[in-house]
């Protein structure tokens, strides 16, 4: 076993039931994995370190995420994150979309969030347990890094990237 399966292994472990099945699910069956036609924001993300790479496409209709595409490659924690975040994403504003960002960022600092917070989030606060390994939280934060690219580039009027 590679010592990147230990962590995994040992982080999976010290997730609880309920969270562990979440991730794994989000793993094994990652969500919205189709390609969007002409989206609004496209960007993509690379880990260079491992490898990890995330592919995001959103399309907007007055102002709210109505359809997330993603194509991600790399470990069990990028690819659930990056599933789960594309349901997260959809109906939300674009500032919203960046505040929850902003917030999953935080969580993965190891910054304490508010209950309300914390609800924001909503099933994302299952990966906090990956706080315990510095070396994964690049994983979980590699999909949200590309969302907060594309939204920037987005904004700057430069539609794809």
């Amino acid at each position: 076993m590679n010592p990147g399966q230990d962590i995994s292994q040992n982080l999976f472990e010290e997730l609880d039931d309920l969270y562990q099945d979440l991730i794994l699910d989000h793993y094994r069956r990652p969500r919205n994995q189709q390609q969007v036609a002409d989206p609004d924001i496209c960007a993509e993300g690379h880990n260079p370190f491992c490898g990890d790479r995330v592919a995001l496409q959103i399309k907007l209709e007055d102002g709210r995420v109505t359809q997330v595409g993603l194509q991600s490659h790399g470990c069990s924690i990028t690819q659930a994150s990056a599933s789960k975040m594309t349901e997260l994403l959809k109906d939300k504003t674009l500032e919203e979309t960046v505040i929850l960002s902003k917030l999953f960022t935080a969580m993965m600092q190891g910054k304490k969030l508010t209950e309300e917070e914390l609800e924001r989030l909503g099933e994302m606060k299952a990966f906090s347990a990956v706080c315990k390994y510095p070396i994964r939280i690049k994983c979980a934060v590699l999909p949200w890094n590309t969302l907060e690219d594309g939204v920037k580039h987005y904004r700057s009027g430069q539609k794809h990237r």
